[in-house]
């Protein structure tokens, strides 16, 4: 089964096992490796108090250190892997450590005000079109470099936004190469005053209902502290985004990096890595993200 852990779309490159990447996590038994991870349960303050997780009994948290062996060491992923990673939330009925374990990821993109005027009509069908055929654009560009074409094969969540608590969430299908095995994608995102916390947790598709209860629970259970909320923001004084709603489902954060840049995340249970980039062409690039205002925003009504 196919687990990723996805930003924005992916491309796909098989690396060396976990076992032969991570010498340390080989001296120890999966049990005594996860029980130095530093499992956290209650409640917990991330980023120097600026948001506060109160975990639901079905998740506990790990902090940054125990995210980073987790990451590198476990999983076998790069050390670029734990960069900016400000925890993880692992369910507690699961160990990471096994074939059904999967994470959520959190970090923080300090862009600024995400404007969320409009997202109430944004035609959501248009925008999934659009990342399809971009996707598609792109994969000769791809396949040139070695990498596997990928497929956006529809939402497997569309996306919902509440307007009232400012957050967001969606889930992608995603097939790579000629793999049957497609993968879920499942992205929350919570907007600030100063940028936008991004939770990515990814299983395969036939998880979808699975990943959709604990992601409510989440939703509910992350929240920026006084000072940092979107309330708090102060039009003039405080830097607000280049791009809106359909910038944070596009990708707008890892299109500021460049195309193809590169960077790392982990797959769950496999001896693989993914390779995480811009995977939209040139045209593509120019219509979300090249001007310094906001990227259009599809308008029409909601398909939510």
């Amino acid at each position: 089964m196919n687990r990723f852990i996805v930003v924005a779309l992916t491309v796909v490159a098989p690396v060396a096992s976990p076992a032969q990447e991570a010498p340390q996590a080989q001296k120890e038994t999966a049990e005594e490796f996860e029980a130095k991870l530093g499992y956290q349960t209650g409640t917990v303050s991330i980023k120097n108090g600026l948001a506060t997780i109160r975990l639901p009994n079905t998740f506990r948290f790990i902090g940054p250190e125990g995210s980073r062996r987790l990451l590198t060491e476990a999983w076998g992923n790069p050390k670029e892997t734990a960069e900016g990673v400000l925890g993880m939330l692992i369910p507690s009925g699961v160990s990471p450590m096994s074939d059904e374990g999967w994470g959520i990821i959190i970090t923080y993109d300090e862009d600024g005000y995400v404007e969320d005027k409009g997202a109430a009509t944004i035609n959501y069908d248009k925008l999934l079109k659009q990342l399809q055929d971009e996707t598609r654009e792109a994969n000769p560009e791809r396949e040139k470099q070695g990498f596997a074409p990928i497929s956006v094969i529809g939402w497997a969540e569309p996306p919902s936004y509440d307007s009232v608590a400012h957050k967001l969430f969606w889930a992608k299908e995603l097939a790579f190469g000629e793999d049957s095995s497609h993968t879920l994608n499942y992205n929350i995102r919570i907007l600030g005053r100063r940028g936008v916390l991004v939770l990515n947790a990814v299983a395969g598709i036939h998880q979808l209902s699975a990943v959709h209860n604990e992601a409510r629970s989440v939703l509910a259970a992350v929240e920026f502290n006084e000072g940092h909320q979107y309330s708090d923001y102060l039009p003039g004084k405080d830097k607000a985004a280049t791009y809106g709603i359909v910038g944070l489902i596009a990708g707008a954060a890892a299109a500021k990096a460049g195309f193809f840049k590169v960077l790392w995340v982990a797959i769950l249970g496999l001896k693989k890595v993914i390779l995480v980039g811009l995977v939209a062409a040139g045209a593509a690039m120019k219509r979300f993200f090249g001007n310094k205002k906001a990227p259009e925003e599809p308008s029409a009504s909601s398909s939510t």
